[in-house]
């Protein structure tokens, strides 16, 4: 699941310390030292634009969910022949921070933006994330890493290169918007052809045994004093969308693979006993996972807009765990270097804003891409990234659990000693207590007593405090 979104005025107050505390405790950030916002400012005023080709021509927008300020990717396909030109444009970070300087080191500590309810702790200052660097629709030329991948009529990728460019985006647009458009025949053309080529992409994932995992947002939702929690299933436009983004990331990661020198996000391979294990979660969920059907195949048949298949896509999320990067400098380490869900080379490389290792991977792409040798404050530095995005995962990973553990308590806090109907997801090694999902009320947590795992049972809510974050049920 991911971490909740609060449809309503403000946050409520139950929750505040709870959120307090949970910042203290994972030192997550509150603003920027003046020094970082000193040189930000320097920054935002005078960009590094030169040796940049103008491609203001290009009809660029962006796509992301409402609201959103700090963006990273825009977006323009075009019919070529047979086959298709996807332009990408990905937020140039590196003009607007000086290598070793204030903002770069504050970057370093912070690893990537920590989102939370009522606030972001971005991992840029806003006046770059959120303005100069930010690819807004604002009429302005901006400096921009110009992704263009040339695909076959099938989707295939034919050619990949990145350049520095100046980009103008037109328009900054909503999931809900371009989903709006398309099924009202009103899109551009452009992205009329962002549903072919994500169409395309899922197919060719589907093909080489990947899944990308759509999970669930929680959202909690308030009729005045009453707070529910409610699974939000993702749009088509937003699959299709990040189809573009995986095809530049398998680009970035070919091409550092050739040029023996990157980062890789990689991922082991699922192993039987997770497979396993959904399969007891899916029949509890009474939902058929035929023994032929593969897990890829049994993910892209679920359907995100029914309860139970919702709580099925948060289960697999555990075929995701162990994820990390893999760095190399002139020869290839001899261990595992695919994304094991993706069943292919990967990279981060479209997100500079929000995460520090994709502005490496892109200034690694754009020397092999050139001919150029890599910059000398991106080769120093690989070596350690993978250990400095492992740390910062590891804090943003228990931000995101924290706060929907505090969500969660919330909504419940008035129901204790009521029963309930849920599916058990996980159990300890002795078959006593273990994790339950209740369905209707888009939560999980610990369940106390004999259960089995993938049973339906009834459980009683014992505790629920919104201040902790504290939820358990027992078997009735």
């Amino acid at each position: 699941m991911r971490a909740g979104h609060i449809a309503a005025p403000e946050v409520p107050a139950l929750i505040q310390p709870g959120l307090t505390r949970l910042r203290s405790e994972l030192e997550v950030p509150d603003g920027f030292p003046t020094d970082v916002l000193a040189a930000a400012e320097v920054a935002a005023k005078a960009p590094a634009t030169a040796d940049r080709v103008d491609r203001t021509d290009l009809e660029l927008v962006t796509i992301d969910p409402e609201g959103s300020m700090d963006l990273d990717q825009a977006v323009h396909i075009a019919k070529n022949g047979d086959g298709y030109t996807v332009h990408y444009a990905i937020a140039d970070v590196a003009a607007w921070v000086e290598p070793g300087g204030p903002v770069d080191a504050e970057t370093h500590r912070r690893g990537q933006t920590f989102y939370a309810p009522d606030q972001r702790a971005a991992l840029h200052p806003p006046v770059l994330s959120e303005s100069a660097a930010s690819l807004l629709a604002d009429g302005k030329p901006r400096p921009a890493l110009l992704w263009t991948v040339e695909l076959d009529a099938a989707g295939m990728q034919t050619a990949a290169h990145v350049e520095r460019s100046l980009v103008t985006s037109r328009a900054r647009l909503s999931y809900t918007d371009v989903q709006h458009d398309l099924d009202a025949g009103e899109a551009t053309d452009s992205l009329h052809l962002l549903e072919i080529v994500g169409r395309l992409r899922q197919a060719i994932e589907a093909e080489r045994g990947g899944v990308s995992l759509e999970t669930p947002e929680q959202e909690i939702t308030a009729d005045g004093d009453d707070w529910r929690l409610e699974f939000r299933a993702a749009l088509p436009v937003e699959g299709w969308n990040a189809q573009i983004s995986l095809l530049v990331g398998a680009a970035a990661a070919e091409i550092m693979i050739a040029g023996r020198i990157g980062i890789l996000r990689t991922l082991p391979p699922a192993e039987q006993w997770g497979i396993d294990k959904l399969r007891h979660t899916a029949k509890g969920l009474h939902i058929a996972w035929p023994g032929t059907l593969s897990y890829p195949d049994f993910v892209r048949s679920l359907d995100p807009q029914k309860p139970t298949h919702l709580a099925m896509l948060n289960a697999c999320t555990v075929l995701f765990r162990g994820a990390g990067y893999t760095a190399f400098d002139g020869s290839l380490p001899a261990t595992n270097l695919v994304h094991g869900a993706l069943a292919m080379h990967y990279a981060h490389a479209t997100a500079p804003l929000r995460r520090l290792v994709d502005r490496y991977v892109g200034e690694t792409c754009l020397a092999l891409s050139g001919g150029t040798e890599v910059p000398a404050w991106v080769r120093a530095e690989l070596p350690g990234l993978p250990a400095l995005m492992a740390q910062s995962d590891a804090r943003a990973k228990k931000y995101e659990r924290g706060i929907i553990d505090l969500l969660e308590a919330l909504v419940l806090s008035t129901r204790i000693g009521q029963t309930f109907t849920g599916t058990v997801v996980e159990i300890d090694k002795d078959g006593t207590d273990g994790v339950v999902v209740i369905e209707d009320l888009a939560v999980e947590a610990r369940v106390s007593g004999k259960v089995e795992l993938g049973a339906e049972m009834t459980v009683r809510l014992v505790t629920a405090d919104p201040a902790t974050g504290k939820v358990s049920f027992e078997v009735a």
